[in-house]
């Protein structure tokens, strides 16, 4: 049994999985819960604090389980090995080691967002929920999908954190020690990433962006698929080994 736990990202609560749900087979269990500030969840007491982050989140993130973050998830899912209980694998998807890069968001145009979102957070939200979309095959109708399934309130001050986190995440090292296999997957045409960090991913999915799974969830389901029982053979000991 393979059991998996989904992590959205900023400014997107869970519902964003729900397309995944007819393409999982049987063997696989699936749960998608909301970080706190999401979803109607009571938003961290100590902003930007990793530690309370993995407090809030011990009993969503089981260290029997395969994490999947996508986005700003996969940065804080990353950090978070070095306090939680390691899971049996981590995915990351439509993110590196840090989300910015001189030849995707820069510094710069991250920094002037996050101004933006000072002066409006909410026209500042809807905008990045349609610039994400760039890259998918039908920007239009993956914006009218996001906007079914998500219930469309996030916590101010939590999507300040979240921004903060966005700029000052770097997981280069926690990957580098990470105490379990650590996969990375992108869309192809990713409008958030650099060209080198989609060339420099384990799996890539063509005619896709940022959002697979609003337009691609049967490629995107599939790939994750395949990705755990990659990370579920490396994990495995050879004959003669003792398990750590």
């Amino acid at each position: 049994m393979t059991s998996l736990v989904l992590l959205s990202g900023w400014g997107v609560d869970a519902g964003i999985w729900q397309p995944l749900a007819d393409y999982w087979p049987k063997e696989v269990t699936v749960t998608a819960p909301d970080w706190p500030g999401y979803g109607g969840r009571s938003p961290l007491v100590s902003d930007g604090n990793l530690e309370a982050l993995a407090e809030a989140m011990t009993d969503a993130l089981p260290a029997d389980a395969i994490w999947v973050g996508w986005s700003l998830g996969g940065l804080l899912a990353a950090a978070l090995l070095a306090l939680l209980p390691p899971p049996r694998g981590l995915v990351q998807l439509g993110i590196g080691a840090r989300f910015c890069h001189p030849e995707g968001v820069s510094t710069r145009a991250l920094a002037a967002f996050r101004r933006a979102f000072a002066r409006d957070p909410g026209a500042t939200l809807a905008h990045f929920r349609r610039w994400q979309l760039g890259g998918e095959p039908d920007p239009r109708g993956a914006h009218r999908r996001l906007l079914e399934l998500i219930d469309g309130h996030a916590d101010a001050a939590t999507l300040a954190t979240g921004l903060g986190w966005l700029a000052d995440l770097d997981v280069t090292r926690a990957l580098a020690e990470a105490p379990c296999p650590a996969r990375r997957l992108v869309g192809h045409r990713d409008p958030l990433l650099a060209p080198a960090t989609i060339a420099g991913a384990d799996c890539v999915l063509e005619q896709a962006g940022h959002c697979p799974m609003l337009t691609r969830p049967d490629a995107l389901a599939e790939a994750l698929i395949a990705l755990s029982r990659d990370m579920t053979v490396a994990r495995t000991p050879s004959a003669g080994e003792v398990p750590a």
